[in-house]
């Protein structure tokens, strides 16, 4: 951590270069020769990733950050709150705490938190900027967490745990097994130090897959933001032996959809039916949980196709997930497509269809955007459908 960072003149043009296209400023001669260019470039970069990402850092004076790519993996600030509301107690051991994000928002409910870090240097920054953002009960320890873990001989009532795909393992399928630390294997180890555990996950990770390699999973939260899937937290109590409840949450600017769940425990059989006035279409949340059933049973709504996951009925209510009012609907067929979207222009989503949206716009010549949109789809009797609709939310 080079503190000639924040010599007051370096930050003022770090903070007036916030937007600026790097490659450009790249190009020009180092005005303070006393730091590296490449290093400004790199502050400059990071906290314009970190504007919207993590607004209480963006905000904050003398703040460091390391590269950019550390910002782009690091938890948000949303999704790191999300995770904050999970734990409670008096102390948390974070094994692999990155740039710290989250355990800012745990202490903020935990009264000790430990900070690991492998990277020296990442530690150091990451003490750093505690300190400027006035955080005093979090503890930074620098070197192999699970060894720190050990020599501290302490119980936590949280072990809080992001491990990382092995480089070695690309093209594999993703496993947590593959990742670093290899959670399975040292899961007895684990919970010898901390009676509940919550691990954190790519959404690359299959939920079943997972399972198989987990035990004492009391739930499994899907975390969306803006509709698009961001992690997986794993939450595991150590004499748990129950079902598994899925937890779909998709944040939306201050607003949350929430949707749950048991896992594999469904009764009960979908209803089926032809398009009605209004579609209903899951969040992404939900699309990863795979309660395509479940959601379309606990709102009473008909499902179009076993494999479609779209929903219908004839009344609008609160969904989670896109509504949409559905304008018509037609057979995809040659004199149908002619008459209602040859060389018009539409919002494309194909569902369980057989063609790409690619190629159904080159096909017809639909252009993209306004403020129409066309589902294409097969329907109950395995037709093939395009539902023209106009959005509702």
């Amino acid at each position: 951590m080079d503190l000639k960072l924040l010599n007051s003149e370096i930050q003022e043009f770090i903070n007036s270069s916030i937007d600026k296209t790097i490659t450009k400023l790249a190009l020009q001669k180092n005005p303070f020769p006393v730091m590296e260019w490449v290093s400004i470039l790199n502050q400059i970069e990071a906290k314009t990733k970190s504007k919207e990402k993590l607004p209480h850092w963006f905000a904050t004076k003398n703040i460091i950050y390391p590269s950019k790519i550390s910002v782009e993996q690091t938890s948000s600030e949303k999704t790191a709150s999300y995770k904050s509301e999970i734990v409670s107690g008096e102390s948390l051991i974070d094994l692999t705490g990155g740039f710290g994000v989250d355990d800012f928002y745990f202490a903020k409910k935990i009264n000790k938190v430990t900070h690991c870090e492998i990277n020296p240097e990442l530690s150091n920054i990451v003490k750093h900027n505690f300190e400027q953002l006035n955080v005093k009960n979090i503890r930074c320890l620098s070197g192999d967490s699970l060894e720190i873990l050990s020599q501290l001989k302490a119980e936590y009532d949280w072990i809080y745990i992001d491990p990382s795909r092995r480089s070695d393992a690309k093209g594999k399928v993703f496993m947590l097994k593959d990742c670093l630390p290899n959670v399975p294997e040292h899961l007895d180890f684990l919970f010898n130090s901390s009676d509940r555990i919550l691990i954190k996950t790519a959404p690359l990770l299959d939920i079943s897959a997972g399972l198989s390699e987990l035990k004492n999973v009391k739930s499994i939260h899907i975390i969306a933001l803006e509709n698009e899937v961001k992690e997986l937290l794993w939450e595991l109590h150590k004499n748990y032996f129950g079902k598994t409840i899925l937890k779909t949450i998709n944040i939306v600017k201050e607003k949350r959809d929430t949707f749950e769940f048991v896992f594999n425990e469904n009764s009960e059989n979908p209803e089926y039916g032809l398009p009605a006035n209004y579609l209903y279409e899951p969040n992404s949340a939900i699309m990863k949980s795979g309660g395509f059933d479940e959601i379309g049973i606990f709102y009473k709504l008909k499902k179009l196709h076993k494999h479609s996951h779209l929903y219908t009925n004839s009344e609008i209510i609160a969904f989670p997930g896109r509504i949409f009012e559905i304008d018509n609907t037609i057979e995809y067929h040659k004199k149908e497509m002619k008459i209602f979207l040859e060389g018009k222009q539409f919002n494309i989503t194909t569902r369980n269809f057989p063609e790409t949206v690619d190629s159904i716009r080159k096909k017809w010549k639909i252009k993209e955007g306004g403020k129409q949109y066309c589902f294409f789809t097969t329907d109950e009797n395995d037709n093939k459908i395009v539902l023209i609709c106009k959005k509702i939310k």
